[in-house]
């Protein structure tokens, strides 16, 4: 591409051919007034307000839409310019609210800045004035129409970027406006509320509800921070007056840029929600009592020593979290092995990617995510698997719908007509539990004809004659028998994944979530490493991580068998590099699993826990189990911002701060280590989990003392060789993918490009084995488990938002026809019992979820359907099967 050189303002510059004049002004930093453009956005031209005057031309042009050309000649604030602009704003002026000392945008507002800056005043022009009723609709939103000035950037916003077109233009002449369809409003419109367009929005039509009142744009302190919901990992920036979050917004950078979706925008009212706890609880004839600090630690450590003195610290268990920071999973994990003397550390991965950590590491050495997050728009073929992605990730569908738009072709593979599996150009409704057998079919396709690889596998893989043998007789026809897909259709997305330029397979809990989760992993990674779809960009192995800092969690050792770093905890050396560093010995045989642990308390081998951020009564498969578990125990801690429903089993409840009262690190999904800053002080009394930590640990005379959690972090990353050249001065804006083993190494966004961790990729054989459980004619119906855009785990958080006045209660999701057979009509309470419990919901009709499935979520503790799901585990990493049980319905009285 050529270069053109042009005069912009008597300054030459020279820029590539296509370049906008604006842009091309942009690069001698001459600003020139926008209203309807954003670089993100198609160009538009619409607003006029950069009008330049171009020698020779007899028009204006806008600046925006016109490039430049060789040797034109541009004045950006000549006497024509500066006339046309004035008149703009005058115009708009004419028909638009003075309300500019009470406006929300007051000091942010383009209009309120460009009639600053020219001069300009209302009243020059007399008219008609529209009169729009303010749309206060939703609980997020504010939308008034009377002061757009019809820029469209929030229509392109919302068609291009979010792919919903849920506004456009409606009406015409004067009397146009930006409205949804049939002008109802956005929550009856499809709505998402992003509020990308709120984002976008130049002036004060469009405002974010929840900070109505609480501060001009100029009294708030914006802290940057990460999201503290799904793995995505976003960059936000915290609004904080007088020591109160009032909101938040994209941080611009990151990931994410200037995009979020309704939890990361919205969804923090939890942090100042009245039901924080904030002093210590101590149970005390079945009723809390409030005590000090040094008296509830004391407690704390008298249980758990009397508990070791009488039965060795095998009797003792820890669930860390995916909340908490790496510092502070790091701090519990040198507790528990340590002071408590338990290899018995566990956390939620042990529910979602227990298998992706066992499965990669088993074929590639690394149990994480091999690319980077916007290596997905540059797919040429996506293969998403079990993900309902624009639901549980919303700003990383973001990427995929970028990848559609420049003509990749996605591939789903899920029972449910996801609205992911709807953007699809082949969607695959797989029986739930036959994953297997669908891949092993493409393999053997791709082998039959063959497609492979071949220089990839030999130089860079090993096992493929016994992968060979194994996929033999999964020819597509047995698929067809097996998993309900056309054996035509198996063998097309066999051949296309094969012959794609770049395939990338994303995945979440659809795969993982079954008692073969971990044999379904290394189905996925044969067919990568028989393809070569691996160690280059926009390929490889994707597993989307579900909570904020599952990743870090998993990172810093939070797992039985593993010390932080992923070194194992039966190997000698590393237990003697980690015992020299903290300053004593530590346990050698690995842990259990927290399946393992409810199992133990039932049995009286297991006598006492230490939960921190976890609600295993809500989130655990067979949830009634969990809890009779609980109760078995003599002694139970239990530390988290508020009283869940584990935390009233207690004996000990300890008030945790929040995400947002604290500094540290979250490691998200593509291994991208990013800062985590506190906003605002502790809430009450509540303290950071690593201060309890260190309290505690002192208590039990193995005092650990650190001033910052940078010190925390430092100590971490010189015991672990995946984050030795990462520190806070490093973590600036974009953060550090892992592994970055020197000071000076950049970090590692693409994982295999030379050779695999383990040195060879290794194929593994893999056989279909049907779900543990499935319908009969008792209980004739398929119960599905996942999520729901508006809620967040166990709903602890998001519950106490105005999430909740968008999706109040979980509906149980019910075929249409099949609801017609059993006479259900929309919203009938039903009773859905399984062979382990029962709850009582509403019913939803549609045609997402397939003939004999039903769908809920499990965010809701007064529907708690893991009451419902089945323990039994995968053999390989312990996940329990939360997507396959069997059920049936009663009606109730209405």
């Amino acid at each position: 591409m050529s270069d053109i050189t042009c005069m912009i303002n008597d300054i030459t510059v020279t820029v590539p051919r296509g370049t906008s004049i604006l842009a091309a002004a942009g690069m001698l930093g001459i600003d020139i007034p926008t209203f309807c453009h954003d670089p993100a956005l198609s160009r538009y031209g619409g607003c006029r307000i950069c009008v330049v005057e171009v020698q020779g031309w007899q028009q204006l042009p806008a600046s925006c839409v016109t490039e430049v050309r060789p040797g034109m000649v541009v004045y950006t604030e000549s006497a024509r310019v500066l006339e046309a602009r004035r008149t703009i704003l005058e115009l708009m002026l004419a028909n638009h609210p003075s309300d500019c000392l009470t406006c929300e945008k007051n000091g942010t507002c383009r209009l309120q800045e460009y009639a600053y800056r020219y001069g300009v005043k209302k009243g020059a022009w007399q008219g008609a004035a529209r009169a729009y009723d303010i749309e206060t609709d939703n609980p997020f939103i504010i939308r008034d129409m009377n002061k757009c000035i019809l820029c469209g950037k929030c229509v392109r916003v919302c068609s291009e970027v979010v792919g919903r077109s849920v506004i456009d233009y409606s009406y015409r002449g004067f009397r146009v406006k930006v409205a949804t369809p049939l002008d109802l409003g956005l929550s009856k419109a499809g709505c998402v509320f992003c509020g990308s367009c709120v984002e976008v929005c130049p002036v004060g039509a469009l405002t974010d509800k929840p900070r109505v009142g609480q501060g001009r744009p100029w009294e708030l302190t914006p802290v940057t921070t990460t999201c503290p919901y799904c793995g995505v990992g976003c960059q936000i920036d915290l609004l904080v007056k007088d020591n109160r979050v009032v909101g938040a917004k994209a941080a611009g950078h990151g990931v994410n840029g200037r995009h979020l979706c309704v939890k990361g925008r919205y969804g923090h009212q939890f942090i100042h929600h009245p039901q924080r706890l904030t002093v210590p609880l101590v149970k005390k004839n079945g009723r809390w009592q409030e005590v000090s600090w040094p008296e509830a630690i004391r407690k704390v450590a008298e249980g758990f020593r009397q508990i070791k003195q009488q039965y060795g610290g095998r009797s003792i268990a820890v669930l860390a979290s995916a909340r908490i920071t790496n510092e502070e999973n790091y701090l519990l994990n040198k507790l528990a092995r340590l002071v408590l003397g338990t290899n018995h550390i566990d956390h939620c991965a042990r529910l979602c990617h227990a298998p992706t950590v066992a499965g990669l590491a088993a074929a590639t050495g690394s149990g994480a995510m091999t690319n980077p997050i916007k290596d997905i728009a540059g797919a040429d073929l996506i293969l998403a698997i079990g993900t309902n992605t624009t639901e549980t990730h919303p700003v990383l569908s973001l990427f995929i719908r970028q990848a559609i738009q420049r003509g990749a072709v996605l591939v789903v593979v899920d029972p449910r007509k996801t609205e992911l599996a709807k953007l699809a150009a082949i969607h695959l409704p797989v029986k739930p539990g036959t994953d297997i057998v669908l891949f092993n079919s493409m393999i053997n396709v791709i082998i039959e004809e063959n497609l492979w690889n071949k220089p990839f596998v030999e130089e860079r893989c090993e096992g493929l004659p016994e992968l060979t043998a194994a996929v033999r007789d999964y020819t597509p026809a047995y698929a067809q028998e097996v998993t309900g897909i056309a054996a035509e259709t198996v063998r097309q997305v066999a051949r296309a994944y094969a012959t794609a330029g770049r395939a990338a397979i994303l995945y979440t809990m659809g795969l993982t979530q079954h008692v073969t989760g971990t044999d379904n992993v290394l189905a996925v990674t044969n067919l990568a490493l028989l393809c070569g779809q691996i160690g280059r960009a926009s390929t490889g192995i994707n597993p989307l991580r579900g909570q904020n800092n599952v990743q870090g969690a998993c990172d810093m050792g939070a797992l039985p068998q593993y010390l932080p770093g992923y070194q194992p905890v039966w190997e000698e050396s590393c237990r003697e590099k980690f015992s020299k560093a903290w300053g004593g010995p530590l346990p050698a045989q690995p842990g259990m699993t927290v399946g393992e642990m409810l199992q133990a308390a039932c049995r009286g081998e297991l006598k006492a826990m230490y939960i921190v951020g976890e609600n295993p009564v809500i989130s655990e498969a067979d949830a009634n189990h969990a809890t009779q578990a609980l109760s078995q125990l003599d002694f139970l801690v239990v530390q988290d911002i508020f009283l869940t429903e584990t935390a009233q089993m207690a004996d000990v409840v300890l008030p945790a701060a929040s995400w947002a009262e604290k500094d540290g690190t979250f490691t998200n999904t593509e291994r991208r280590v990013q800062r985590v800053r506190q906003a605002i002080p502790p809430v009450g009394n509540s303290q950071a989990d690593w201060q309890i930590f260190c309290a505690l640990a002192e208590a039990l005379g193995r005092p650990m003392r650190y001033r910052h959690p940078r010190e925390i972090f430092d100590e971490m990353a010189a015991l672990t060789p995946a984050y030795a050249g990462i520190s806070y001065d490093r973590l600036v804006k974009e953060g550090i993918q892992w592994p970055c083993p020197t000071p000076d190494h950049p970090g590692t966004g693409i994982l295999h490009q030379e050779k695999f961790v383990r040195g060879k990729g290794k194929f593994h054989a893999v056989a279909y084995r049907p779900p543990d459980e499935l319908p009969d004619r008792q209980y004739p119906l398929l119960l599905n488990t996942g999520r729901r855009l508006f809620h967040y785990h166990t709903g602890s958080m998001t519950l106490r938002t105005g999430l909740k006045d968008v999706y109040p209660v979980e509906y149980l999701d019910v075929n249409s026809q099949d609801a017609g057979e059993m006479g259900l009509a929309q919203g009938d309470r039903v009773k859905v019992i399984s062979r382990r419990g029962e709850i009582v919901m509403p019913v939803r009709l549609t045609d997402e979820v397939p003939r004999g499935m039903v769908f809920a979520s499990f965010h809701f503790p007064d529907a708690a359907v893991n009451k419902l799901t089945n323990g039994a585990r995968c053999p390989g990493s312990h996940t329990p099967e939360l997507k396959v049980c069997a059920v049936r319905l009663e009606k109730l009285e209405q």
